[in-house]
């Protein structure tokens, strides 16, 4: 008998311990969020008053009302962001924000409602605003784009990773309005590839092999521009004085 009571106390105990710590997990989660509360590692570019403007939450908040899921979406398009990660706390109360920045490789320039915005873009294509970037090495960078626009990601992206690994040296990228693809290199000038993106990747090897001619024999006559809109049909133009 003595034993049975004895488990019955603690089995008490045990209900009263669960019940009080789920109480206070409850209370916390009601709790709301303070600016103060969040707290930001992985980059000092951004303050905890640009993780509030930049997302569509009215702060002070309840913890338990945060939807990490689309805080994360949203702050990572409007901060152009590679990646984040957004927890809610118990203990320490409030929001942990993990951010990975894009590192620029060029600066660019994009058209948003008749308005020139500058900035850079990462070798994903990605456009990055002036006050999101880490400007730490942008003086060392020598690649200009000029037309960025959304559509366009995949075949600059293209363009940026095989230049990587290639001869040529790019000095600037240019899309028109109408989504005409040219592009200067540092020795070969100005080099039309056109519309099609399908054959990027054949235009980037014949440009290529276009460098390693040039490194080899050193034109004698100057290039003024290259068109290989038709690839298989290449055309160089040499300046006439």
């Amino acid at each position: 008998m003595k034993n049975e009571k004895k488990n019955n106390n603690i089995s008490f105990l045990l209900l009263i311990l669960i019940f009080v710590s789920t109480s206070l997990i409850t209370l916390k989660t009601l709790k709301k969020v303070k600016i103060q509360d969040i707290r930001i590692s992985g980059s000092e570019l951004f303050s905890q008053n640009d993780l509030v403007r930049n997302s569509s939450l009215k702060f002070p908040i309840r913890l338990i009302l945060i939807n990490t899921y689309f805080l994360e979406k949203e702050l990572k398009q409007n901060l152009s962001l590679k990646n984040i990660s957004v927890n809610r706390e118990l203990f320490p109360f409030g929001l942990k924000v993990k951010v990975i920045t894009r590192t620029p490789i060029a600066y660019c320039e994009k058209i948003f409602n008749d308005e020139k915005i500058l900035g850079f873009v990462d070798k994903d294509g990605i456009f990055i605003d002036k006050q999101n970037a880490d400007k730490k090495n942008v003086n060392k960078l020598t690649l200009q784009i000029f037309g960025w626009k959304e559509k366009f990601q995949k075949t600059l992206s293209e363009i940026l990773i095989f230049q990587e690994d290639y001869e040529f040296e790019l000095v600037k990228i240019t899309f028109s309005p109408n989504g005409f693809l040219t592009v200067e290199e540092k020795d070969l000038k100005t080099i039309f590839l056109g519309f099609n993106p399908n054959l990027l990747n054949y235009q980037l090897q014949i440009i290529n092999n276009l460098k390693n001619e040039y490194k080899k024999n050193n034109f004698s006559k100057k290039i003024d521009n290259i068109d290989l809109t038709d690839p298989n049909k290449p055309k160089i133009k040499v300046f006439k004085p």
